[in-house]
């Protein structure tokens, strides 16, 4: 889908996208080889071929800076397969205050393994892990995780492609928080941490802080390491649907 976008191009916007698509331009390199032949609306063919050039480097190099700065969050799921091997799931978990100071603990997930940074342990080595990926998924985390994160973390900027799964899902008509949708869509999770919510992961650590209560911290991790493992199924899900809205060909 990446390689069919052509909106991240200065100028050219969605209907453009969309006569492209319908004269047969269906591609990058259809794009590049006709730029002559297919019209570009009020994008400056210069600025056509440079953009192209720019996507197809950025792409191999799996650099999702360029990506972010073209696709926005509205468009960051159609980069999705495409980066989907250089993908971080992430979810925070907090003590309930609003500094930089309040994360307890960040979940994150690449569709292999799962890593649970933990405060006064090893929260400090996130920037460095977070800095090896090309896209970042959340869920709401534009307005909460990575808000939070740029606060704990004040040198660390986010350059990756971000699909916030939030927003994303109500393009199709899905919407409420996190576990109603994964409700919604037939996502069962552990007995030890179905039901849970916000204000449980905000107990959990205090009884491990203030009573040395392991197994809350067991409990805690478990349930961070569901709310990233999930956003993989959903990105999948949001991607397919979405794919099918937008292009002609999309169910192929």
């Amino acid at each position: 889908m990446l390689e069919s976008t052509f909106v991240h191009i200065p100028g050219l916007g969605t209907e453009t996208e969309k006569s492209l698509w319908a004269d047969g331009c269906r591609t990058w390199r259809d794009l590049t080889d006709g730029i002559d032949r297919y019209s570009v609306g009020q994008a400056e063919k210069v600025v056509v071929k440079r953009t192209l050039d720019k996507s197809y480097k950025s792409l191999e190099k799996r650099d999702g800076s360029f990506f972010k700065r073209g696709l926005g969050l509205k468009d960051a799921w159609r980069a999705y397969p495409e980066f989907r091997d250089s993908c971080l799931y992430l979810d925070i978990e907090t003590d309930g205050g609003t500094s930089g100071a309040s994360i307890t603990t960040i979940g994150m997930f690449d569709g292999v393994e799962f890593r649970c940074l933990i405060k006064g342990q090893n929260l400090q080595e996130f920037p460095e892990i977070a800095s090896g990926y090309g896209m970042i998924v959340s869920f709401y985390g534009a307005n909460f995780d990575l808000p939070m994160l740029e606060k704990r973390f004040p040198g660390h900027r986010f350059n990756q492609i971000h699909l916030d799964l939030c927003p994303t899902l109500r393009q199709i008509g899905i919407a409420g928080g996190l576990k109603r949708i994964e409700k919604q869509l037939g996502i069962s999770r552990g007995e030890d941490t179905d039901g849970m919510g916000g204000l449980d992961a905000i107990r959990l650590w205090r009884r491990y802080t203030t009573l040395g209560d392991d197994q809350a911290l067991e409990t805690l991790i478990a349930y961070n390491r569901e709310d990233v493992v999930n956003l993989e199924y959903l990105a999948g899900y949001a991607y397919t649907h979405l794919k099918k809205r937008t292009v002609p060909w999309g169910a192929e």
